[in-house]
C-alpha cells in the first residue's frame, strides 16, 4: 500500500467536510465513509454548487464509482490540479487512501482562492501574487555588472573545438 497514513491528517479532513456540509459525518474509517462518493459529491455541491447532477445514493459499485469521478471532474473544474486528484480506485478499492487524504485536504486550501466560499478552509493561507515593482534606475543599477552565473566564461571559447561529436585534443 502507497505512502503512510495519517490519522490526524486524514481526521481533519472528515473534520472539514462535516463542517462544510454542516453536518457530522457517519461513524468510521475514512475510506468506509466516502466510499460510495456521495459525501464527495456533496460537498463539491457546496463548494460549487451544481458541480454533480445526478449523486447515486445506492446502486451498483459501477454506479457509486461514479460518484466519485463526478466529485473529481467537479473538484478539477474548481481548480484541484490534476496531479493532485486522487484515482477512483485509490479510495473505491482502498488502494492509496494517503493520496485521496491529499487531494481532500489540496481541495480544503484551493476553497481560500475561492472568495465566494464562506466555509471552513484547510491547511496554510496559500499565497497571493507578491508582486514588486521597481523604478527604472533600479532596474538599470544590475546592467553593469558581469553576473559569473549567466554565461561569462573568462575568455574560454568553443575556438578550436572541431564541431560537434570530435573528441577533443589537447
Amino acid at each position: 500500500m502507497p505512502g503512510k497514513r495519517d490519522k490526524e491528517l486524514e481526521q481533519e479532513v472528515l473534520n472539514w467536510i462535516s463542517g462544510c456540509l454542516g453536518e457530522p459525518l457517519p461513524p468510521g474509517e475514512l475510506e468506509d465513509v466516502l466510499k460510495d462518493g456521495v459525501i464527495l459529491c456533496n460537498l463539491i455541491n457546496k463548494l460549487a454548487p451544481g458541480s454533480v447532477k445526478k449523486i447515486q445514493a445506492k446502486g451498483t459499485n459501477f454506479q457509486l464509482m461514479e460518484n466519485i469521478q463526478r466529485f473529481q471532474a467537479g473538484a478539477k473544474k474548481y481548480g484541484l490540479p490534476q496531479e493532485e486528484i486522487f484515482q477512483t480506485a485509490d479510495l473505491f478499492e482502498r488502494r492509496n487512501i494517503p493520496q485521496v487524504v491529499l487531494s481532500l485536504y489540496s481541495l480544503g486550501r484551493i476553497t481560500q482562492k475561492h472568495p465566494e466560499w464562506t466555509g471552513p478552509t484547510l491547511g496554510p493561507k496559500m499565497a497571493d501574487k507578491n508582486e514588486r515593482t521597481f523604478t527604472e534606475d533600479q532596474l538599470r543599477a544590475s546592467e553593469g555588472h558581469l553576473n559569473l552565473q549567466m554565461g561569462y566564461n573568462k575568455g574560454a571559447s568553443q575556438a578550436g573545438h572541431g564541431g560537434m561529436g570530435n573528441t577533443r585534443h589537447m
